[in-house]
């Protein structure tokens, strides 16, 4: 069961880091857990984020698995081989960061990279009971980050404590501020289709947190979600496509590549056309709650034998995709149901406001921990 892909010793005696095998570092390959990318040649100079770890004083202590060129959700890889889930054995460990999710939980490193087009760092994040934070699109350098080209994917850390996430988000963004919490301050809690233990976790939680709750809706998301898988397989079979030709990529992900690789022009027209007016219907929402609250997944994670199909777990997704198409930042929280499963409360904010999500997330952590 692999986590780690690459044993890494660079930079200095900071806090211990593990960076995605999707995000270069000079001279190793980066291979994105492919077979189809095992000759890959090293990279010729660092991704700007990994630089930017490195100038911080930090160490890299190694590189991490994921779910294969990080187009699935699950985490499940047969090459590579599967993370191990160190909290919650016997499930997944979710996708597409799993080793930097697994590599977190299991104590590894302080904090870790990872990137999220579609949930990637989020859906990890909530199954290996860790934090994990999608900042806004654009604020975190994507250059030297594989696919070169994405208007969806952002990279962000995860780490065992808001703490440790808030080092990592300053280290891989020097903008980024420790903030406070506004006075009376309060949540959008918006209505999802999701399981109703679920729901009972992050509704207790939010209960206890003693922050206003206010409810909220988006009824743009079901439209946002599909939109955001049409972009995504675009731009994947854009990036990945050619790598069917080796015969190695994994049953799973040729299968997902294939169906992409029938992505209309048309389709993607529209997609664009639901970015603009969800992204509209969030702010609209934000303007009136600041964070808005529901949960990360809409069920429980899959046990590994119950998660071979990968198309048929992309509905892990259907409540984190859609804050990928309007490039919202989006926070993880890990809590826990009655039964002993893994269950994420995800907090989103408005464009550039990385700094409040991440005062309200440590503020609400520190009152359930009263």
């Amino acid at each position: 069961m692999s986590i780690v892909v690459e044993d890494l010793a660079l930079g200095g005696s900071g806090p211990l880091v593990m960076v995605k095998d999707t995000i270069d570092i000079a001279g190793y390959p980066t291979r994105a857990s492919s077979h189809a990318l095992v000759d890959a040649p090293a990279a010729s100079e660092h991704a700007q984020v990994v630089q930017a770890v490195l100038d911080a004083g930090c160490r890299i202590t190694g590189k991490t698995s994921l779910h294969e060129l990080a187009f699935g959700t699950t985490g499940l890889n047969a090459w590579a081989g599967t993370a191990a889930n160190p909290r919650y054995p016997g499930y997944i460990p979710g996708g597409s960061s799993s080793g930097s999710a697994a590599a977190v939980a299991a104590g590894l490193c302080d904090f870790a990279l990872g990137t999220d087009t579609g949930g990637s760092v989020r859906i990890p994040a909530a199954c290996c009971g860790v934090f994990g934070l999608k900042p806004t699109f654009g604020r975190v350098s994507r250059k030297g980050v594989m696919p070169a080209r994405s208007s969806l994917d952002c990279v962000g850390p995860l780490a065992r404590d808001m703490d440790s996430l808030i080092v990592g988000m300053h280290v891989i963004d020097a903008t980024f501020k420790v903030a406070a919490v506004p006075q009376n301050l309060s949540i959008g809690v918006v209505a999802v289709q999701a399981n109703e233990q679920v729901h009972a976790v992050v509704n207790q939680a939010l209960e206890r947190s003693r922050f206003t709750l206010t409810e909220q809706s988006l009824p743009g998301m079901l439209a946002a979600y599909g939109a955001g898988m049409a972009v995504i397989n675009a731009e994947t079979w854009a990036a990945c496509g050619h790598l069917l030709e080796t015969g190695r990529v994994g049953q799973d992900v040729a299968d997902r590549l294939r169906a992409a690789s029938l992505t209309s022009a048309e389709s993607v027209a529209d997609a664009e056309r639901v970015r603009r007016a969800f992204t509209a219907e969030v702010d609209a929402a934000l303007a009136i709650t600041p964070i808005l609250a529901m949960p990360t997944m809409p069920d429980f994670p899959l046990l590994v034998a119950d998660a071979a199909d990968t198309r048929a777990a992309l509905g892990m997704t259907s409540l984190v995709r859609a804050f990928n198409l309007s490039g919202h930042p989006a926070l993880s929280i890990p809590l826990q149901s009655a039964s002993g499963l893994p269950v994420g409360l995800q907090l989103i904010a408005a464009h550039g406001a990385d700094e409040l999500l991440c005062a309200v997330g440590r503020e609400l952590v520190r009152r359930l921990e009263e």
